[in-house]
């Protein structure tokens, strides 16, 4: 097989970013995963370490955006822009959910992408820190 140019590659991995971000929304959890490599590494936005939480693997990583679709039953990322850069990835999105108590969360974020080949072999999220707002009719 030959060779991909630097061009073909980064438009591979743009639109496996796009896949990949569609899967998210439909709460496809094997969708997401066949976007990244069996070592991914995923930094969650929150948590007690300096990266947030580092989570390895696939099975721990599918099992984390499996919890959050499950947390949050309309949970979505509208995808404003992507961007790739070599072996280095970009997209910046709104994350909207809504908790079981009514509560909701939307605030803007970025994920930061690393890949090796076609597949991401690394994501860390950061997202804004805003306040929960209250369900509607709460005080």
């Amino acid at each position: 097989m030959p060779a991909l140019d630097t061009s073909d590659l980064d438009a591979l991995r743009l639109r496996k970013l796009e896949q990949l971000f569609d899967a998210f929304n439909r709460h496809d959890g094997a969708g997401v995963m066949s976007a990244m490599t069996d070592d991914i590494v995923f930094d969650a936005a929150a948590g007690p370490e300096a990266c947030g939480r580092r989570i390895v693997g696939t099975a721990a990583v599918r099992a984390a955006f499996e919890g959050t679709f499950a947390t949050f039953p309309d949970v979505s990322w509208e995808c404003t822009r992507h961007g790739v850069f070599g072996d280095r990835g970009i997209s910046e999105w709104i994350f909207r959910a809504t908790a079981k108590d009514g509560s909701k969360i939307e605030a803007e974020g970025v994920d930061l992408f690393g890949f090796r080949g076609e597949l991401i072999c690394s994501k860390s999220a950061f997202r804004k820190d805003r306040p929960v707002l209250p369900a509607k009719g709460a005080a």
